[in-house]
């Protein structure tokens, strides 16, 4: 007798083995239908990538979501919203979005941009921009004749911050007398930059500059080596610059490649 009863008791503790594990991958039955745990293992991972930290109360918030989207799929199912083309063309559209998805982010996994591929990036751009960097003040107007009134002012002692004030067109810049920030030569229009780099530092052009904005008159105020950020300070952007130009060119490999009738 305590044979057969040692017996039935170890059976039970079998099967109550065998279903604990069962049971761990679910995170509640709804209606008598088990709710997978690794609904809220993806919503959790989605969560982690926002940076929002996993508390206590986020998971909370986490596991009555996915419930609450059980309850309310299990009711539109009853109501056969699932047989609607409307249902059925969206479902196909997700199910591409999520595939293109996955395929780009095993296309980045299979080919990451290196540290090498950032480092001769970077020395690109310091080699594009690099040497000296110029601080001017400009004075911007639509006629030639403006122009060089302002010019005649400014040999008789005219404050040039102040006609910069009120004649300028850039209002950016005059708004501030005039003053433009520190800039690499070849961040102004050809014509700007070819008169402006001829001046010696506290030189006003003599003759208005025309350009595809109108006519200015330039004053040079200083001149300095370029300054740019090491390459520790930009590589982040740098390797994320990289990584979209590489994913543009594979997706533009692959259409290039189809055969589109």
């Amino acid at each position: 007798m305590q044979k057969t009863r040692a017996s039935g008791i170890a059976a039970v503790a079998l099967m109550t083995a065998l279903a604990l594990p069962a049971f761990a991958q679910n995170i509640a039955v709804v209606n008598g239908k088990a709710v997978p745990k690794s609904r809220a293992d993806i919503l959790t991972r989605q969560v982690e990538k926002s940076g929002r930290p996993i508390t206590p109360e986020v998971q909370q918030q986490i596991k009555d979501e996915v419930i609450a989207r059980e309850v309310f799929m299990q009711e539109a199912q009853k109501a056969g919203l699932e047989a609607t083309d409307d249902y059925k063309n969206q479902i196909e559209l997700a199910r591409q979005t999520i595939l293109i998805r996955e395929l780009f982010a095993d296309y980045m996994k299979k080919n990451p941009v290196t540290e090498a591929e950032a480092k001769a990036e970077y020395d690109k751009v310091v080699a594009a921009n690099g040497g000296k960097e110029y601080k001017a003040h400009h004075i911007l107007v639509e006629k030639e004749s403006d122009a060089k009134d302002i010019i005649a002012r400014l040999k008789k002692g005219a404050k040039f911050d102040d006609i910069a004030k009120k004649q300028s067109k850039d209002t950016g810049s005059g708004a501030n007398g005039g003053a433009l920030d520190w800039a690499s030569p070849n961040s102004y229009v050809p014509e700007f930059t070819a008169a402006m780099v001829k001046l010696k530092k506290g030189e006003t052009t003599t003759e208005p500059v025309k350009s595809q904005f109108g006519w200015h008159v330039i004053r040079l105020d200083d001149v300095r080596d370029a300054k740019l950020p090491s390459f520790e300070e930009v590589k982040p952007q740098l390797m994320q610059q990289l990584e979209q130009q590489k994913l543009a060119k594979y997706q533009e490999d692959l259409r290039t490649k189809a055969k589109i009738e």
